[in-house]
């Protein structure tokens, strides 16, 4: 895979979330905006600017470009702090930006790790922890990129590789919750998939009941 196939690491939140929604975006390039993709790209305006400045005492580097070869992953990180330490190189701490607040699945989580995994392949530094700021909260919080969220971040990230090398987007699954807060619901269908799935289990607790209730 050359460079130009790398995979944007915003794509992971998409491929932990659901594994067809990330190819009808990345793949297909299908995309919808909602309430919330809108808000969420007012929450980016100020930290894509990039540039870099001190802030309490700290290095601040914003919009910074990074990649991981290993990944194949590539993408650009809102803001990085550079935490000094007294007997060794600074340590890198990816702050993600988004909108609303925290989340009951691991998408924002895995995102972050992957910034991580990034820097620390371009850095040689290990970093152990990182940051999501919510808009609706105003507050961060603070996310240990432990050896689960790592491994779930590589096995999304490998996942979704393969997909973009095959070309070919998942079919649908059935209706689930989260379905209805997608903005791609429309253009996925899983209603289409969910209604012959009802009409099944219809039929089949219908032939049940039937048998139940047939004379001897």
């Amino acid at each position: 895979m050359e460079r130009e196939d790398f995979i944007p690491i915003s794509a992971l939140q998409h491929a932990v979330y659901c594994l067809r929604q990330a190819a009808l975006i990345h793949l297909e390039q299908a995309w919808e905006d909602n309430r919330f993709t809108a808000e969420g790209h007012v929450m980016h305006a100020v930290a894509d600017k990039g540039g870099g400045r001190w802030a309490r005492g700290l290095r601040r580097v914003m919009a910074l470009p990074v990649a991981s070869a290993r990944l194949r992953l590539t993408g650009i990180i809102d803001v990085v702090e550079f935490h000094p330490q007294a007997d060794g190189p600074e340590v890198p701490y990816p702050i993600e930006y988004k909108r609303g607040r925290p989340k009951l699945h691991r998408a924002d989580e895995v995102q972050l790790c992957a910034q991580a995994i990034c820097l620390e392949e371009m850095t040689g530094v290990p970093v152990p922890r990182g940051a999501l700021f919510y808009g609706e909260t105003k507050r961060r919080l603070e996310v240990p990129f432990d050896a689960g969220l790592r491994t779930l971040t590589e096995e999304t990230a490998q996942a979704f590789v393969e997909v973009m090398a095959s070309g070919r987007t998942p079919p649908p699954t059935v209706l689930r919750q989260r379905c209805r807060a997608c903005s791609l619901k429309e253009i996925c269908r899983p209603d289409a998939v969910a209604r012959p799935a009802r009409a099944w289990r219809s039929r089949m607790v219908a032939q049940l009941l039937g048998e139940g209730t047939a004379e001897p």
